[in-house]
């Protein structure tokens, strides 16, 4: 059986269909459905084994015989309406947390990726601290709320030569990475409340690399002669998009990277300069992948439905990945 945590997006359900089409037993739970519209039963009895049941209005089964999971992307919880205060509803939302965070790491299966290690992993200091390690190259970057050491980066690297950007874009709250501007610089104070992340900005050509356990797609994407060349996710439409085969020293050492953070999935971003040097900017565990799919034939959903297929069938990741 292949457990699919996930609420329902394109890229989870061509997955899915996939697996289904194949005749795979597949259970989908949305952890945003609990604990309001969702119930859970965790047994422990002497001579048994543990059972497991979950309940949601896109599953309701045992999860003890669960082989592979797939920990891709997850929605906030939803509460009772009843609970009005926030006492009531922040121990209604940390009891569900350590009920469902103790299951999914109780289960004995093979995981794209593994919840604890896929949580870690989003962090960028940590992910800028490992590529180092295995020899990326990273362009300058300074975290800081110090608005005094932001003026002193923005200014060393020279006028339209600085970006800076948020650690983390959610859908609601979408904020692309931007050039600091001349007039950006008068409200470089409102750092202090909170920290962010400037960069070097690299001239240079966008790759989006997708590892899938040994399997590394990557894809070319040319924004630089589009109208918005700083975030080639605002104008993928009008890019160039199509599939390059990595500098084995690139290749290799991303598999590294992701060997060292525990991850078997990752979409990888990096630019490369025009000198050739390729400069690791990001790689995000749950990262989309149709966009470059469509434009170019990679095979990527193919392949993480057949490797969460071989996991139901008892391969296991390989060293260092988890599991």
């Amino acid at each position: 059986m292949i457990l699919v945590v996930s609420y329902d997006e394109d890229h989870t359900l061509a997955v899915v269909q996939r697996l289904e089409r194949a005749g795979r037993e597949v259970v989908r739970v949305n952890v945003g459905d609990f604990p309001a519209h969702g119930t859970m039963a965790f047994e422990y009895d002497d001579g048994r084994p543990p059972r497991y049941r979950l309940s949601t209005p896109t599953a309701a089964r045992g999860l003890a015989d669960c082989r592979a999971g797939w920990w891709r992307r997850l929605r906030p919880l939803t509460l009772d309406a009843s609970l009005r205060s926030p006492g009531d509803q922040g121990f209604a939302a940390s009891e569900t947390n350590q009920a469902l965070n103790g299951l999914f790491h109780s289960l004995d299966c093979a995981w794209i990726n593994p919840p604890a290690l896929d949580t870690v992993a989003h962090h960028k200091p940590y992910q800028w601290a490992t590529a180092r390690r295995v020899g990326l190259s990273l362009p300058r970057t300074l975290v800081t709320n110090d608005p005094g050491r932001a003026e002193a980066f923005v200014g060393d690297l020279g006028s339209g030569r600085a970006v800076f950007k948020a650690f983390l874009a959610a859908e609601h709250a979408w904020r692309e990475t931007r050039l600091v501007r001349a007039e950006d610089l008068v409200h470089l104070d409102a750092v202090r409340f909170a920290p962010v992340i400037f960069q070097e900005f690299v001239e240079g050509t966008d790759l989006r690399v997708t590892i899938v356990g040994d399997r590394v797609f990557a894809a070319e994407i040319d924004a630089s002669a589009t109208s918005y060349p700083v975030d080639m996710r605002m104008v993928v439409g009008e890019t160039d998009v199509r599939p390059v085969t990595l500098p084995r020293p690139v290749h290799d050492r991303l598999l590294r990277l992701m060997r060292a953070l525990g991850l078997v999935y990752g979409a990888v971003d990096l630019r490369r300069r025009p000198t050739g040097e390729h400069v690791f900017l990001e790689v995000n565990p749950a990262g989309q992948w149709l966009f470059v799919e469509d434009r170019t034939g990679l095979p990527i959903t193919a392949e993480i439905a057949s490797l969460l297929a071989r996991f139901d069938d008892g391969e296991r990741p390989v060293s260092g990945c988890g599991g």
